[in-house]
């Protein structure tokens, strides 16, 4: 059995050991080499053309993000983020991502993580999947209509002074959902951004992430678009021209508030036997009890696994307008796939299309059967 090779960046001598630990246990990955800042990961990347690089963000000398784009420039690799649980970690971890970093793993306890094993399999996990997009990377990076991580920096430059954003109201004809996991933060940055002022429609995000994550992304996302994103609150109404973060940690449902009769998010653990919280099935099952079908347009996008795949089927045969993320740009074909096999997408699509086919329906491109909002 060919054994993954790995490259583990990391200024800690003491995670640069648990991190081979935790990848060497199961016998099927090796490390082949360790590098103590970005400089030396750069370098040993370009040399020993490894299958994955776990890079940490904050090292001396040249630190991760500034690694990422020269590796993803001169000899693109997957890599997956180990980076911090803290506001910053968070910030710096999305930046990764937007210069081509595959995924990331928050380190539990800090930037030197003694409880780094608690995570071990989610590292492994990931390192896996990630391996396996080694080969497609290539051409995933020349179709990114961005160019490379290096072009992407100065593009993605958020605006000096940010748009006024639009008066709100919950006066709309329909509902936009999106579900994503595994390359969910690079995805949305090519959609969220280019919904235009004046939307007139809510949009309910479900990411699968973290919890102390989803606030840092919601206002990323909120520096670049022109509509409102935020991370939800429990209580919140769904309003046009308002981007909701589902809560990371959480599950994200839907309900008419008692007294004004419109419609509200509710934060809620329950289900909880769900294996991601956010959940997309759970999230996408809850706006069919609240809004008429006809009126949401649901979007299922890179992810590993099957979550949201059932919902979409769903909504499809209830008379909702679905859509999957092609295989062209999707980093994980795996839940817009499992939607498209099982009957649940209308229309597949590369995820630069996607914002463009959202703005027709909503604009008359598709009617759906009713009003959603009071």
């Amino acid at each position: 059995m060919k054994k993954i090779r790995v490259l583990v960046a990391d200024d800690s001598a003491l995670m640069r050991k648990y991190l081979r630990e935790i990848l060497e246990e199961e016998g099927d990955i090796e490390v082949v080499a360790v590098a103590r800042n970005g400089r030396e990961a750069v370098e040993k990347a370009l040399e020993l053309d490894p299958d994955v690089i776990t890079m940490d963000v904050n090292m001396p000398e040249m630190d991760g993000l500034t690694a990422v784009q020269y590796i993803m420039h001169f000899k693109p690799c997957p890599i997956v983020v180990v980076s911090s649980l803290t506001r910053r970690g968070a910030l710096t971890t999305f930046e990764a991502l937007e210069l081509g970093a595959v995924d990331y793993v928050p380190k539990p306890d800090g930037t030197v993580s003694l409880a780094i094993k608690g995570v071990a399999h989610e590292i492994r996990k990931k390192v896996r999947v990630s391996a396996a997009l080694k080969r497609r990377l290539a051409g995933l990076r020349q179709r990114d209509r961005f160019g490379s991580g290096v072009e992407r920096a100065a593009v993605a430059t958020p605006p000096k002074q940010p748009p006024e954003k639009p008066a709100l109201s919950a006066d709309y004809r329909h509902v936009v959902l999106i579900g994503v996991s595994t390359g969910g933060p690079k995805t949305l940055m090519e959609i969220i951004p280019c919904l235009p002022e004046g939307f007139p429609a809510p949009v309910v995000v479900f990411q699968h992430m973290p919890e102390n994550f989803t606030r840092s992304f919601a206002e990323r996302l909120n520096s670049y678009s022109g509509l409102l994103v935020k991370e939800a609150d429990d209580g919140e109404l769904v309003e046009r021209g308002k981007v909701l973060v589902a809560r990371g940690g959480s599950h994200l449902k839907f309900e008419f508030h008692p007294v004004r009769r419109k419609p509200r998010v509710r934060i809620t653990r329950s289900p909880r036997n769900s294996l991601y919280f956010p959940s997309v099935d759970v999230g996408f099952r809850s706006a069919l009890e609240v809004f008429p079908a006809g009126s949401l347009v649901a979007v299922l996008l890179t992810g590993m696994g099957n979550d949201g795949a059932d919902a979409m089927v769903e909504i499809t045969h209830r008379g909702g307008y679905t859509i999957a993320e092609s295989e062209e740009t999707a980093i994980v074909y795996g839940m817009p796939r499992e939607a498209i096999e099982r009957g649940g997408a209308k229309e597949v699509l590369p995820s630069y299309r996607i914002a463009q086919r959202i703005v027709e329906i909503i604009n008359g491109g598709w009617v759906g059967d009713a009003r959603a909002g009071g």
